[in-house]
């Protein structure tokens, strides 16, 4: 998938969004800003490996931010199933 999937998709934003997400086991994918600090994304990028879902990536949060239709960076944001 890429980062224009998540404009008409259904998905959440922001870190704690994305990672309840993940435990229900409702992602599909979960996109995640180069530019975010390491020290808050990478428990996500461990909760993915753990619960294999795959994880794309955006060069910046402003970027990431944009793919999703809002006008704030995002640090991460998942694709529903």
């Amino acid at each position: 998938m890429t980062l224009d999937t998540l404009k008409n998709a259904n998905r959440v934003i922001g870190i704690k969004q994305v990672a309840k997400a993940v435990r229900r086991g409702a992602v599909r994918e979960v996109f995640i800003a180069d530019d975010a600090e390491k020290r808050i994304v990478e428990p996500l990028r461990e909760l993915c490996r753990e619960q294999n879902v795959p994880t794309g990536r955006a060069e910046t949060m402003e970027q990431l931010g944009k793919a999703c239709g809002i006008e704030v960076s995002a640090a991460a944001a998942a694709v529903l199933i």
